[in-house]
């Protein structure tokens, strides 16, 4: 088996950590449109001394989201976390379209990150721009030769 060079195998782990995130996020917002009535009856009878406003915050937060809301985030995020799946396995078995993927999908995410970071920096906001702009300088910098 080929050995993987540091900086790959950090952006494949990088890669299966998000996927990971992605797809956490997809079942969890399609679980909560299952649950869409339940936490609308929860929202109106569940009451926990103290904790009332915090509790109707948070369920006020995620009923605002409509159904179809729910559905398109959840596909949504189904399905990117299924192609970042596949850009980690492409990666780790370094095809050049994998290289050609993630390089199209990291290069159209810098500049809106650009406009987020504009519109308010944060911390989060950060550290992913410059992940995502390593990411995207190292398979620019160590794209495979073409081999005939």
């Amino acid at each position: 088996m080929k050995k993987h060079s540091v900086g790959l195998v950090a952006i494949i782990c990088y890669k299966a950590f998000v996927a990971s995130l992605l797809m956490v996020t997809s079942i969890a917002l399609l679980l909560a449109l299952k649950n869409y009535q339940y936490l609308e009856d929860f929202s109106d009878n569940y009451v926990l001394e103290g904790k009332e406003s915090i509790i109707n915050w948070l369920v006020e937060k995620l009923l605002n989201y409509n159904p179809k809301t729910l559905v398109f985030s959840g596909i949504g995020s189904g399905i990117y976390a299924i192609v970042t799946a596949i850009e980690a396995i492409g990666l780790w078995y370094e095809k050049p379209w994998a290289h050609i993927l993630v390089l199209v999908l990291v290069g159209i995410s810098i500049p809106p990150e650009i406009y987020e970071l504009i519109r308010g920096i944060s911390i989060i906001k950060l550290v992913v721009f410059l992940v995502n702009l390593g990411v995207f300088w190292y398979l620019l910098r160590n794209f495979p030769k073409h081999r005939h």
